[in-house]
């Protein structure tokens, strides 16, 4: 799997996986990601998640995250995002709970 990503566009990914992982996707959680990203990137970051299972949403991350190096500053920035991904609409369901501990595992 060759990832040819920017930083940018992984953490896009992530971040729209996060949102995208209970199927729901709030205009909050949304708006949040907004902030991160640009339009451009996100929608077509979006597109690719939302195509892709979720095994290969995680294997993606997985990859990208072996064959990259991210500081502990970008790892601990990129997990925080995660939960804000999660708390922007205003309650963290159960498989968005077991989604941040796979992250968490796989970036961490």
């Amino acid at each position: 799997m060759n990832l040819d990503w920017t930083k940018k566009e992984f953490e896009a990914y992530v971040l729209l996986y996060a949102a995208h992982c209970n199927h729901i996707e709030d205009i909050e959680e949304q708006r949040f990601i907004r902030s991160k990203v640009d339009e451009k990137t996100f929608h077509r970051i979006h597109t690719e998640v939302v195509v892709d299972s979720d095994e290969i949403n995680l294997n993606k991350i997985q990859q990208y995250v072996s064959d990259n190096d991210f500081s502990e500053n970008e790892k601990e920035q990129l997990l925080r995002d995660v939960k804000n991904v999660f708390f922007a609409d205003g309650s963290v369901d159960f498989l968005e709970k077991k989604v941040y501990k796979i992250l968490k595992k796989i970036i961490g």
